[in-house]
């Protein structure tokens, strides 16, 4: 055996369980899913009608769907400008912490790590009708926001608690970017930029732009995926406000039993998730060579 020959074996070997956990959770997956697409299958019938088009057909005249498409850019809009900002600072707050302030850093990654559905339940609570914090509200400006009954409070809630869950884990992207960064940058803007806030968006924000692609990127993926926080709390009402695409198809596919439908449904979801991304990241892209970085 030659040493190129023995390197490449090698690779392979290494390489297998990556492709072999490909093979059997995403190539697998995806071909049933583009079959099962063009059925009509109840999931328990041992008779199944192939359909063809008809379920993307349907899917795309379909109101729910494009409710979902549109919450789905309504959410970022939110979602991004609000965790970039909290991820930011909570970067910040740590990297200027003193020795041992790295154990801070655990407390916000702690929301990433807490089930959806626990704290999803738990702000339930906190606004019901009854709660203290709504009492309060009516006490002190006789008036209580309608949080899950309206269309724009049931957003703005969902918003808000995906961006509390996540901000402590794109703040370590952050944090990860501020470190990079070299410690003459720091001195040299100390010394020709006295005010804080303006060192921070002419050195400090500039020069954060890597991590802010990498987590624009994700955030986006992420909307795309919205799942839990919604299903618990507003089922996708008040008037599909907070339907999403994953609420459609686990809708489609375990209430209503329509597995070839919640496929097309899911295919047209991972054509709308990368197309946005797709998006997300030209415009990322070109507004850094318009600034003179790279992603």
């Amino acid at each position: 055996m030659t040493a190129r020959h023995y390197y490449e074996v090698r690779g392979w070997l290494l390489a297998s369980p990556y492709l072999l956990y490909t093979l059997v959770f995403f190539a697998v997956p995806l071909v049933w899913a583009l079959q099962l697409a063009g059925m009509d299958w109840n999931l328990i019938a041992p008779q199944r009608t192939w359909v063809g088009f008809g379920n993307l057909v349907e899917a795309l005249h379909s109101p729910r769907i494009w409710a979902a498409f549109v919450n789905t850019y309504k959410f970022l809009v939110l979602f991004l400008p609000l965790v970039l900002a909290l991820s930011v600072g909570i970067a910040l707050l740590v990297n200027g912490l003193p020795r041992g302030g790295h154990w801070f850093t655990v407390l916000f990654f702690l929301p990433y790590l807490s089930s959806g559905v626990a704290t999803s339940l738990v702000i339930q609570g906190l606004i019901a009708v009854n709660a203290p914090l709504n009492r309060w509200l009516v006490s002190a400006f006789g008036f209580s926001p309608p949080w899950l009954e309206s269309p724009g409070w049931a957003t703005v809630v969902i918003v808000v608690l995906i961006a509390w869950k996540f901000s402590g884990y794109y703040a370590l992207v952050y944090l990860a970017a501020l470190r990079s960064l070299p410690r003459e940058l720091w001195e040299a803007a100390a010394l020709d930029v006295p005010s804080a806030w303006q060192r921070f968006w002419r050195v400090t924000w500039p020069n954060l732009y890597p991590a802010t692609f990498t987590v624009t990127v994700l955030a986006t993926g992420l909307m795309f995926s919205v799942f839990t926080e919604p299903y618990v709390l507003t089922q996708g009402g008040p008037q599909l406000a907070t339907h999403t695409w994953q609420l459609e198809i686990y809708y489609q596919a375990f209430a209503n039993f329509r597995a070839g439908y919640a496929s097309a449904v899911a295919l047209l979801n991972a054509v709308a998730t990368f197309a946005g991304v797709a998006v997300v990241r030209w415009l990322m892209n070109r507004w850094g060579r318009a600034h003179g970085f790279e992603p």
